[in-house]
Parts: structure tokens; C-alpha cells; sequence
């Protein structure tokens, strides 16, 4: 017996702008969803087309032949018509025209689902994803069937985060990871688990930021880009990928916003540097001197590098460890994920790690905007992974604040009876 199936979704609205929906507590599977590119109309197996203030929670969204859940644009006449960098600049100036702001589009909040078994995406946003809130869903088993090759594989793939939260995800055995392309502005990325994936746990391409990435278990240690992206900040992170080699400067010219809007202030191109790495912990073979020859400013201070990781000549006293391996690992054990570790407390004892706050994050350069979330408030990095609160006076590298050297266990998902499979 053969299964074929033929619908596109399995809830997704037959035109744009209905708002305030709430989708909670199903099991969705099935559906022939097409390619979603950013300039198209982005149709998932469930999908918010184009509208503002939905809540999906509680859900099980899998076997989708693309993407699983799409907060993505609506359709018009210039659909698949180019892919050229200078088509999505016009893709971007229709939408303007088409009540793409704050008050018409986003903010939806995407909570508690678990998502698998797509083809391209667990899930895909292009502009209709602004303002909106991704927390707590378990993503995985993405891309893995090899049906498709293209550049929008991932588990979260979104372009223009503009004041986007991605919170305490977990995302593995994906093509991808998170990948964030174009206008992430005023964008959080903070208490997410990565970990098994390909390719990338993480990529930020072409934007302008300021985007944080605060207190992430990046387990992979595949390649990221994420050097020519500027006003980012990578904080209290534990860190195994490598650098995405890249040249110093991407010639495309990609829009920056006037804060905590989708109002266009200008475009510009995409020089290496305006990045701050502080109190991190690098376990694999990260080589950060490729940030040497930045053209734009680069701040690097209290960053732990273990193993083969290197840091960049503008971190003036590294605490290096070549000989010790930390052999993180994240295994699943009575229902429950946890990370097993070695670090030591005495790190942050050999060279007196700095607080962070948003004062030294200070502001993004090329779009003149600090660290700060929609309601103007400065993003609130003074806990750690598991929400106890960092000691202002000798804080621990990484996103642990332990209180021992030597071997870790610490569990950090629970699986619960919101994130059940069937």
C-alpha cells in the first residue's frame, strides 16, 4: 500500500491577515508542503500566513515534505520569479507596501511543540516572523531524508528576526541548526541546546544586528558563519564549532532598520568585525584570528579556550588550555537530556572574568542601536543557562555558574508531557 499525499497544509489559512489564532494541543503530520524560499509565499504544513498575534503551543507537527511550522510572507506575482540578493530587496519594498510593520504583522509566540521529520525546515519565517517569541520546542530530525538540497535547510530558518526571541530550544540531528539571514535587529538567541546537527548549529548571515547570543550549549562542531554579521555579542556560551571561512567583506548590501521596527533606515554592505566575544568557553577547534584582519571594531576579553581553540590577537589575555579536554557530551537518560562536562571553577579565579552587562555590549555600528529588547529595556544577561543568578564579582566562562572544578552532569531539557511524540 502506497501513501501519497497531495494537500499543502494541514492548517494554514486561505488568505492573509487572520489574526489572533490559537493553535494548541494537536497532532499534525502529513502534508506535501512545498519549497518555501524567502521570496515567496512560505506555506507550511501548519502556517500563520501573513498575519499577526498567533499562539502555537502543545503541538506534534511532523512529516512535512518541507517545512513543519512557516510565519512566513504572503504570495504575489513576483513568487520564484529570482534569487538574486536585489529580488529580495523588492520582495522586502512590496511588503512595506503591503502593511508590513509592528502593528499588522508578527509577534507571534511559537511555545511547547515538538517539530520533526521535514524535509527542509522545522521552522521557516521570511519577514512574517518579527517580533515574535520561540521558546521551548524540540526540533529535530530535519533535511536528514536527503530530498533536497538548498540554502534553506535548517531548524529554525528566519529572515528578519526584528526583535525575534529564540529561548530554550532544543535542536538536533538538523541541516542547520538556527540560521538567521538578513535584518536580525534587536535579536536574542539565548538558553538553547544544539547539539548532532550538520552543517551549522549556527549561521548569521549578512546582518546588521545587534543580535545576542547569551548562554547556548553549541555542541557541534561543524562550521559557522557568523563573521560577517556585525552588532553581534556572543556571551557565556559553550562553544564547538569552527569558523565558516569567508573573505573580509560580502559586497551585497543588505537593509538595516530603524530600531524596533520594520522601517528601512538604509543598506549597507557586510565588513568582518563589530563583534564582542566575552566569557566564553571554546571545547573544540574554533580559530577566532580570522576576526584579526576585521576592518570594523572587535572586543574579546575572559573567553576560556581548550584543546585546538584558538583565540584572535584581540583577546590580550586568553586563558588558553591545550591539554585539557572537556568531552562534552549530551545523552538522554530516564527521560531527561543532560550535559556531561569537565570544567573547572578556577578559571574564572586565574584571570578575573568582567560582569557583563549591556554597557559593555555598547551599541551596534552600523545601525546605531544597542542591546536591547522592544520595549527599550537592555537584554538581561545576569543569569545563567539554568536561571541562577551570576556572581557580579567573579562570574564563571561559560553558561554554567558551577561551583566545583572537575566533571559536570547537569540536565539541561526535560521532556515533559508538552513535548510528546507519536
Amino acid at each position: 500500500m502506497a501513501e501519497i499525499n497531495v494537500r499543502q497544509a494541514v492548517f494554514y489559512p486561505s488568505q492573509p491577515g487572520i489574526n489572533y489564532i490559537r493553535v494548541s494541543g494537536f497532532v499534525m503530520c502529513q502534508a506535501a508542503a512545498p519549497w518555501a524560499p524567502p521570496t515567496a509565499e512560505q506555506i507550511g504544513l501548519l502556517g500563520t500566513h501573513w498575519s499577526k498575534g498567533w499562539v502555537i503551543e502543545n503541538n506534534v507537527i511532523k512529516q512535512s515534505k518541507c517545512v513543519g511550522l512557516t510565519l512566513g510572507k504572503y504570495g504575489d506575482e513576483q513568487d520564484n520569479k529570482s534569487a538574486t540578493a536585489e529580488a529580495y530587496i523588492k520582495t522586502i519594498a512590496r511588503a512595506s507596501k503591503n502593511s508590513w510593520d509592528k502593528n499588522s504583522k508578527g509577534s507571534h509566540v511559537v511555545r511547547n511543540n515538538t517539530i520533526y521529520d521535514c524535509g527542509q525546515a522545522g521552522i521557516a519565517g521570511s519577514l512574517g516572523a518579527i517580533f515574535s517569541k520561540i521558546e521551548h520546542n524540540d526540533i529535530h530530525d530535519i533535511g536528514k531524508q536527503k530530498l533536497f538540497w538548498g540554502y534553506e535547510k535548517a531548524g529554525i530558518k528566519i529572515h528578519a528576526a526584528i526583535d525575534v526571541e529564540i529561548s530554550n530550544n532544543h535542536i538536533y540531528r538538523t541541516e542547520g541548526g538556527i540560521w538567521l539571514d538578513w535584518m536580525a535587529q534587536g535579536t536574542r538567541i539565548t538558553k538553547n541546546i544544539l547539539h548532532d546537527n550538520s552543517v551549522q548549529d549556527i549561521s548569521l548571515e549578512v546582518n546588521h544586528g545587534p543580535i545576542l547570543l547569551d548562554n547556548n550549549l553549541f555542541l557541534s562542531p561543524q562550521l559557522a558563519q557568523v563573521r560577517l554579521s556585525q552588532g553581534v555579542a556572543f556571551v557565556h556560551n559553550l562553544i564547538a564549532w569552527k569558523l565558516w571561512e569567508t573573505a573580509d567583506l560580502d559586497e551585497r548590501e543588505t537593509p538595516f532598520l530603524q530600531p524596533h521596527t520594520a522601517v528601512l533606515a538604509g543598506l549597507h554592505n557586510n565588513p568582518s568585525g563589530d563583534a564582542r566575544f566575552y566569557n566564553n568557553v571554546f571545547i573544540g577547534r574554533t580559530d577566532l584570528s580570522p576576526y584579526d584582519n576585521s576592518s570594523l571594531p572587535v572586543q574579546m576579553d575572559g573567553n576560556v579556550f581548550l584543546k585546538d581553540a584558538k583565540p584572535s590577537a584581540h583577546e590580550k589575555q586568553p586563558i588558553l588550555k591545550p591539554s585539557y579536554n572537556s568531552n562534552a557530551e549530551a545523552t538522554e537518560k530516564d527521560g531527561q537530556v543532560y550535559l556531561f562536562v569537565n570544567l573547572e571553577k578556577r578559571w574564572s579565579q586565574e584571570k578575573k572574568l568582567t560582569f557583563i552587562t549591556n554597557k559593555e555590549l555598547g551599541t551596534a555600528v552600523i545601525p546605531k542601536q544597542s542591546f536591547d529588547n522592544q520595549e527599550g529595556h537592555s537584554f538581561d544577561i545576569s543569569a545563567d543557562y539554568l536561571g541562577k543568578e551570576r556572581d557580579k564579582n567573579e562570574p564563571c566562562a561559560g553558561p554554567f555558574e558551577i561551583s566545583r572544578d572537575g566533571r559536570q552532569e547537569i540536565k539541561i531539557w526535560n521532556i515533559n508531557s508538552s513535548n510528546y511524540e507519536l
